[in-house]
């Protein structure tokens, strides 16, 4: 075979990619990452960074409306779109180097390329590549993410009706907007055009938005958004877009009028980028347009692995970077390598209000037979929260009453996304209520609202 040889080939360079590329060099392995487009992938480039930085920015619009609160007197606001959204760039690009100097650093070969998967010769797996070479690999992790899913009948055009690509650079900002689908992408979108002054109308399918977060805080930040001048439309299935010269028009089942608006952005979910990777002939299995897999990245194929968004839900970077890492050491035969435990994986959305959780809501902790003890506690009763001006939301623990055992946490309000973390390592290290009311939170600290929260469920709540 005359084709290059590595031990492990990555078949995309996202946050799950370059990851298991890395840890696979830390091992002793040759390694290989092919990625299309750039370096980073959706997250890096199109994705969670950049839309952060959006934020940023419609954090601080809203900032400087409250300044007044604080004793501060600012002048005429203006904002400059196209600095908006050349920082958000700006910052994308800054990571994606910062991909390259890593793989580089750890003498990873990065190939810029479409890579199909061929047939093998021994233990090594032929891979063509669409600049018309080929290498070959022990080992092969697809890590080829997601993309936007499409109603049908109804096409984003890049004009009026947007994908997250599109409504991430807007050449400028339309007088009104609807969203379809109140998920974390749609949350997040309601939040920054709203703060940029934009008319908003958050639609979704579902009784309630963020239908994946826990019951009560859905209630909450949909209070919280039609506080702020969001229309929220819940229960409606979109049936007919039409556009013209003004905008769009969008019908919607069992409701009479149509919805006018200048533009549309569709947020329901993304589908897995599993065509044209040779997996046609082979054991893989795929489900509903991802990868089937076992805990360990392992597909139907002997040699074929894969990670991240292609594998399906949760569509989280933070995931797709743990299941690299694991599917490489599983590869390398480490003997203390588990696979991620049902409901380890924390979630954020970065809207205003943040949300974040970890673990079972208490819907499904009822579901699935036990029995709970819950504890809240607002952040309006937590000084650093009324002395930031941002008092609004609360902290919810859900405990089983027999074992003590953290079963989930749900949070929203304030920084809540910089939070989460702390229920997330409690759950890994099985921390029971006790260990978690013995622990000293630091005061003043929106933290203290996580330990308040813990004391409630057990009726031992100071401030509440």
């Amino acid at each position: 075979m005359n084709a290059p040889q590595f031990d492990i080939a990555v078949i995309g360079g996202g946050p799950g990619g370059y990851v298991a590329a890395i840890r696979a060099a830390q091992l002793g392995m040759k390694a290989v990452v092919i990625e299309r487009e750039h370096l980073g992938g959706i997250c890096l480039n199109w994705g969670c960074i950049p839309t952060k930085a959006l934020l940023r920015a419609a954090e601080l619009r809203h900032s400087i409306d409250e300044m007044k609160d604080f004793g501060i007197t600012v002048g005429e606001v203006k904002i400059d779109l196209g600095a908006v959204v050349a920082r958000s760039r700006k910052v994308a690009g800054r990571l994606s180097m910062g991909v390259k100097h890593l793989l580089k650093k750890n003498k990873v070969t990065v190939i810029e390329a479409r890579a199909k998967l061929g047939p093998k010769s021994g233990d090594m797996r032929h891979i063509e590549l669409d600049n018309g070479s080929q290498i070959a690999a022990k080992h092969v992790i697809v890590a080829t993410g997601a993309r936007a899913r499409a109603l049908p009948g109804i096409a984003a055009d890049g004009t009026h009706i947007l994908t997250y690509r599109e409504a991430m650079v807007p050449g400028d900002l339309p007088e009104s907007l609807i969203i379809i689908g109140s998920g974390a992408i749609g949350a997040e979108f309601a939040s920054f055009y709203h703060d940029m002054g934009v008319k908003v109308t958050l639609v979704e399918a579902m009784d309630r938005i963020l239908p994946v977060e826990d019951t009560e805080v859905s209630a909450f930040v949909q209070k919280t958004f039609e506080k702020r001048g969001i229309s929220v439309m819940t229960g409606v299935k979109l049936s007919k877009v039409t556009t013209d010269k003004n905008g769009v028009s969008a019908s919607f089942d069992g409701v009479d009028a149509p919805l006018q608006a200048s533009r549309m952005i569709l947020a329901v979910g993304i589908t897995g980028n599993v065509e044209d990777l040779g997996l046609d002939g082979s054991a893989v299995k795929l489900d509903r347009g991802h990868i089937v897999t076992d805990g360990f990245g392992r597909t139907g194929e002997a040699g074929i692995y894969a990670i991240g968004d292609v594998t399906g839900p949760p569509w989280l970077a933070h995931k797709a970077s743990h299941e690299g890492i694991i599917c490489v050491e599983a590869i390398a035969g480490l003997a203390d390598v588990h696979a991620i435990a049902p409901g380890a994986v924390p979630g954020c959305t970065y809207c205003r209000p943040q949300v974040a959780s970890v673990g079972l809501t208490e819907a499904a902790a009822l579901a699935a037979g036990h029995d709970v003890r819950v504890g809240r506690f607002p952040f309006a009763g937590n000084g650093k929260a009324i002395a930031l001006g941002d008092d609004g939301g609360f902290v919810k623990t859900i405990f089983d009453r027999k074992t003590g055992e953290l079963l989930g946490a749900h949070m929203v309000g304030p920084e809540v996304t910089e939070l989460i973390q702390g229920y997330a390592v409690a759950r890994t290290l099985e921390a029971t209520e006790a260990e978690l009311m013995a622990t000293i939170f630091p005061h003043p600290t929106l933290s203290e609202a996580m330990h308040e929260s813990v004391l409630d469920a057990y009726g031992r709540a100071i401030h509440f």
